[in-house]
């Protein structure tokens, strides 16, 4: 006789107040007078997009309860206090993802320390595939809506007011105005990002099924902030490195470390990019 054998999948825990509060006490004591005008999240090959900013003092995130080590290639895990050309910034070199298995809580932790912080705004970065015909690798994209394929979203469980309305509007989740200022200085092109709870990559049956939908590049990050970030009042810009061309539409496999070499070979234009943002969010 077989038996059989139930097993249930534990959903994401739910983000909690408390434990973003801890992370907020530490960064404060570490630096009691920051008041960030601006945070920058920076993804996978993003974490040298920075290196024209003056950085005044950094933090581990291990350091910093309740975040953890990131656990991605190229995510060095520190937050930056910087300041570039008169705006303050928080910098998060690197992002905790769905995939890590850790829960939301660290991966929208950061957009917590900035609204705490008094940030107006965020810069969400990340590396994608691209699925549009013209975004090639080393293409940057300004990220002008998004699509959910998370399985979650890192807003349910119990309302709490302080994380915003119960069902917060999405018309408009990234900023139009944010979205320019990015194509002004020096993004190829605006488009829909599309993220999948990874950690493997997608299959080309996928991409075509993406394409359908409205996709132009495919990640696996970004989606989590943009949506607390939005829910919170945070004016949210992204903007994608494509790293490689998704799958089925490319040669070869796909690796993370081919994803890490575009990134670096686009690098003097993300730090470009970032820098003419900066300068001109004043």
């Amino acid at each position: 006789m077989i038996r059989s054998v139930s097993r249930t999948l534990a959903p994401m825990q739910a983000i909690s107040q408390i434990l973003f509060d801890e992370a907020v006490s530490a960064v404060k004591s570490a630096w009691p007078s920051a008041a960030p005008k601006l945070g920058i999240i920076l993804g996978s090959g993003w974490g040298g997009a920075i290196e024209d900013f003056s950085v005044k003092s950094s933090l581990s995130y291990e350091k910093i309860p309740n975040f953890g080590k990131a656990g991605a290639p190229g995510h060095a895990g520190r937050l930056l206090h910087a300041a570039h050309n008169g705006v303050e910034l928080f910098i998060f070199q690197g992002r905790r993802h769905v995939y890590e298995g850790e829960g939301w809580t660290p991966v929208v932790l950061p957009v917590w320390l900035l609204k705490q912080f008094g940030a107006q705004a965020v810069l969400l970065t990340n590396a994608s595939g691209g699925i549009r015909d013209d975004l090639n690798p080393g293409a940057l994209m300004a990220i002008e809506d998004h699509i959910n394929l998370l399985g979650g979203n890192p807003l349910t469980g119990a309302h709490n007011p302080a994380f915003g309305e119960r069902f917060p509007d999405q018309t408009e989740v990234y900023d139009r105005d944010l979205r320019r200022l990015l194509m002004d200085g020096g993004a190829d092109a605006s488009g829909i990002y599309i993220a999948t709870p990874g950690p493997s990559f997608e299959t080309p049956a996928e991409i075509r099924a993406f394409r359908a939908l409205g996709a132009d590049a495919v990640g696996m990050s970004t989606v989590p902030e943009a949506i607390f970030a939005n829910a919170l009042g945070l004016r949210v810009a992204g903007l994608s490195c494509v790293c490689n061309r998704a799958a089925g539409l490319g040669d070869g496999k796909l690796t993370a470390e081919e994803v890490i070499l575009a990134a670096d070979a686009a690098m003097p234009r993300m730090r470009a990019v970032i820098r003419e943002f900066v300068e001109r969010f004043i």
